[in-house]
């Protein structure tokens, strides 16, 4: 029984695959390929099947060239466009660098005018101050006079008022009426007349006196109406000096403040530490000390001296941004910057790259001493310069070093050349900033300082 139904599957089987070859004989009938040599002529039977799968796998193949080809194409495009993206790019980048220099340069030409403004407000302080003492001394000088015509009056009514007492005790005697117990003394018979004459003379005297004294009182009441209408009117020219220089002030300041909030110190410290290295007094910055004679100072005097300790304090942010590397270590347009500072294939690249020819000027961003200059594994020819405040910067793959260590240098003075040395891929200058020894971002000093240098 089993081996029937073996049989019957089999010719099921069997009858299956004679349709199956039926059906791709349609398409696929048979062919013979013949194959001639010099003896003898040989074919070879290429049935419905063998076909089929020389079909199907020529048509693979062929799917698999025009998917491939298509990836290649893609690719190809696709790079094409990332070369076009990252030249659009790089275009931005140095039209953004251009823009920025130019920003640059207006900050600078700001922060001359704001110099220009500063000199003058320094003179023009100078001027007031000057003024000030001299109508100090003016009104003194008014005060004596005045005090002097009013003890001369005093004195000319008193001797007008004895005299006029005489004459009339003369008088009375004269007509034989009793001397006042208090008149003085009067001589009779030929000394009347003398006497008169002696009176008549100091009267007109006396009187001539009083008539100067009222002139001279006219004269100073005018002179002092004079003196006051120059005071308002100094007093209306000083305000309108102190609103210029207080504006002055303001704008001068103002980005001062933004450059070191943007660096992200403190200003007080940063001034309290400079004030305490600077701490010598004189100077047109010194505040105004006038005498008052125990009164409070006038509103001119605290104004004047708002403005100095204002001045004063730019003049210590000054002496603060040389000391801090606020600068660029190269001048634009000899370099494009490569890298940034931030984590780089896994490790933390500690500066910013800026790469130009061999040779190019490495300049000092901050006053400083010069504390390493020599070669150290990995960044090259190298220079460190220690700063105020604990900030350090490092110069490192230079071509040659034109410092020595422990030699004082200034903020933009030339400290050796750009090259490649160490471990470096090209001719470039790596540039660090380090606060307190641990590595920060150089671009947040030379992005502050753009505003102001």
């Amino acid at each position: 029984m089993g081996q029937r139904d073996g049989e019957v599957l089999q010719s099921r089987l069997n009858n299956l695959w004679h349709q199956f070859n039926r059906r791709l004989e349609r398409h696929f009938p048979e062919q013979r390929l013949f194959l001639r040599s010099d003896e003898t002529t040989r074919f070879v039977i290429l049935p419905p099947l063998t076909q089929l799968i020389a079909w199907t796998g020529s048509a693979a193949f062929v799917a698999w060239a025009i998917i491939a080809t298509a990836v290649l194409m893609m690719d190809s495009i696709s790079s094409g466009n990332v070369r076009e993206q990252t030249a659009r790019e790089q275009r931005l980048y140095e039209e953004r660098l251009q823009t920025l220099a130019t920003e640059r340069d207006a900050r600078a030409a700001e922060a001359a005018a704001a110099q220009e403004r500063f000199n003058l407000a320094l003179a023009q302080i100078s001027d007031m101050q000057s003024e000030l003492l001299s109508s100090e001394e003016r009104r003194r000088e008014l005060e004596v006079g005045i005090d002097v015509i009013q003890s001369t009056l005093r004195r000319t009514m008193s001797e007008r008022d004895e005299a006029r007492g005489s004459v009339e005790a003369m008088l009375a005697e004269a007509r034989g009426d009793a001397p006042s117990p208090n008149a003085p003394a009067i001589a009779t018979g030929t000394d009347m007349s003398g006497t008169v004459d002696v009176l008549t003379a100091a009267l007109e005297a006396t009187a001539e006196e009083r008539d100067r004294a009222m002139e001279d009182a006219r004269q100073a009441r005018s002179e002092t109406e004079d003196l006051i209408y120059e005071a308002r009117l100094r007093e209306e020219r000083n305000d309108q000096i102190f609103t210029q220089l207080e504006d002055a002030v303001t704008v001068s300041l103002e980005p001062l403040d933004k450059m070191f909030s943007a660096a992200g110190m403190s200003t007080d410290n940063i001034l309290n530490t400079v004030r305490r290295g600077y701490s010598g007094q004189g100077g047109p910055l010194m505040p105004l000390i006038l005498s008052t004679k125990g009164e409070e100072p006038s509103a001119d005097m605290e104004r004047a001296n708002r403005i100095l300790n204002e001045l004063d304090r730019m003049n210590l942010y000054r002496i603060a941004a040389e000391k801090l590397p606020f600068d660029i270590p190269v001048r634009p347009g000899t370099f494009r910057y490569t890298s940034g500072f931030g984590t780089r294939w896994g490790r933390l690249h500690a500066g910013t790259d800026m790469a130009g020819p061999v040779g190019t000027p490495i300049h000092a961003t901050a006053d400083g001493v010069v504390i390493h200059a020599d070669w150290q594994s990995g960044y090259g020819r190298l220079v460190k310069i220690q700063h105020e405040f604990g900030i350090e910067t490092r110069y490192a793959h230079m071509s040659r070093i034109a410092v020595k260590k422990g030699q004082r240098v200034s903020r933009g003075e030339r400290i050796g050349d750009m090259g490649n040395s160490g471990r470096s891929t090209g001719p470039h200058l790596h540039y660090e900033v380090r606060v307190g020894g641990k590595a920060v971002n150089p671009m947040t000093y030379i992005k502050a300082g753009r505003d102001v240098f």
